[in-house]
């Protein structure tokens, strides 16, 4: 029986923290920071901020309202399109009706559980070349080892290996680019024109002009031939289909930054919490450990392989309820409706917080310890859909959902099977505004099994 364990979470006032106080401060660089111990007991939160009326539906019921039974109703808001458009633009995690749609439905395909399956031996390929350096009791950030190793996958498996997405460059830029986000928020929260006004900001620029760049060139290239069999390949002549020869060029670029940038960093970051929960019990780290490799020793990969890994699936589940990769998304009613017995107006905005209701006091039993059993099978039939949403959910639910969580089993079976993680004895803290990371990055000692 392993202990109980808690792992860390920020503190929690009787009361909300000031609206003004989300731009300053670690409120200001990290989204869950700063929430009262009642937003995980009540139902439905309303706040005003500068000008915008925000709900918070926790029930889910109310989430299930919004995001599948009245999905029509609730649109991307217009804020957050303005935020994202440097990076994404109009590509699917921005678009909304038909746009979205005919996206989807492009986008679809690629990831086809049988596509999926076809992929996964790069998923071992790139565990063990991460692995291949490692050098027992030796110091390790995880955390960067985490999105070397999702980055080199994303570029080997959606764009043909190119080099210009798996470079040292390359991921500097991103993470700057994710960085910057939160100047951008405030700017938009003003209505003011964005702009890079600190170093962070204009880093995040260059960030953003480098990706841009980057995969503009791509799809270019694939659009010379008319063979191209790897993602933008496929989806600028699909593309090209359905719209005229400009847009769909730019949607296409949209897309390849959307599924670049969500393809690594949410993998990178489910990979970088679970790795730290498992130093943290070493029990449970050995009962994994033992599971990965009788499982790969069978030779099993993509869904075959996930089928032989219950336990480890399990502990995946739960890192992901207490530290989902995205804290919040963001509708906006088109009509007014209604959420319970809560009124909303068109206009509003409805802020969805995995955070707060995968944590919800009246959802879930010792909602803040660790513990992988909720997601047994039994216990994991009586959840609510909608109580539990590391990939979003309805008809917008993430649909590289498959493809993260066979990665990311793939990579921690293999280096679970041959390596063992323990604590640096340094505090790990979460942070971060657009997905949750343990701020200063994760030291692990490794150990040779």
């Amino acid at each position: 029986m392993n202990a109980r364990f808690v792992p860390p979470h920020p503190p929690r006032g009787a009361g909300p923290v000031p609206v003004w106080r989300g731009f300053f401060g670690e409120r200001g660089r990290t989204a869950i920071f700063g929430w009262s111990q009642a937003a995980f007991t009540e139902w439905h939160i309303r706040r005003n901020v500068l000008g915008y009326r925000v709900h918070i539906p926790l029930h889910p019921d109310a989430v299930q309202r919004v995001l599948l039974d009245n999905a029509a109703n609730y649109a991307k808001p217009d804020i957050v399109k303005k935020i994202l458009a440097p990076m994404i633009g109009r590509g699917l995690l921005s678009a909304d009706g038909p746009l979205w749609r005919d996206q989807r439905r492009i986008v679809a395909a690629s990831f086809a559980p049988p596509a999926i399956d076809a992929l996964a031996p790069a998923f071992a390929r790139a565990a063990r070349a991460t692995m291949a350096d490692w050098r027992a009791g030796e110091m390790r950030d995880m955390a960067v080892q985490a999105t070397a190793t999702t980055m080199r996958i994303i570029a080997d498996t959606l764009f043909a290996g190119d080099p210009r997405l798996a470079s040292e460059d390359a991921m500097r830029h991103i993470a700057a680019a994710l960085a910057g986000f939160g100047e951008a928020r405030l700017q938009a929260l003003l209505r003011l024109p964005l702009m890079p006004l600190s170093r962070k900001g204009r880093a995040g620029a260059r960030g953003r002009i480098y990706l841009r760049t980057a995969l503009a060139d791509i799809v270019r290239d694939r659009l010379a031939k008319d063979d191209a069999d790897d993602f933008p390949g496929r989806l600028i002549h699909a593309l090209g289909a359905r719209f005229e020869a400009k847009e769909a060029f730019d949607i296409a670029v949209d897309n390849a930054a959307t599924f670049y940038l969500a393809g690594h960093e949410t993998t990178a970051n489910a990979l970088i919490w679970t790795l730290y929960l498992l130093s943290e019990q070493q029990e449970l780290q050995e009962q994994a450990a033992a599971e990965a490799r009788a499982a790969l020793a069978t030779g099993a990969d993509g869904s075959a392989l996930l089928d032989r890994l219950p336990l480890l699936r399990q502990i995946l589940d739960e890192s992901l309820r207490l530290y989902p990769p995205a804290p919040r998304f963001d509708r906006q009613a088109i009509a007014a409706d209604r959420l319970g017995d809560v009124d909303v107006a068109p206009g509003d905005l409805v802020s969805i917080w995995p955070w707060l209701i995968h944590r919800h006091s009246k959802l879930w039993d010792d909602s803040d310890a660790f513990d992988p059993a909720r997601f047994e099978p039994a216990a994991k039939a009586k959840l609510h859909r909608f109580q539990y949403l590391p990939f979003g959910g309805g008809p917008r639910v993430c649909v590289g959902a498959r493809f993260s969580t066979i990665e990311a089993l793939t990579i921690l079976a293999s280096w679970l099977g041959e390596w063992r993680f323990r604590p640096s004895g340094r505090p790990v803290r979460p942070a971060g505004l657009v997905t949750l990371r343990p701020a200063d990055g994760l030291p692990l000692r490794i150990e040779r099994r």
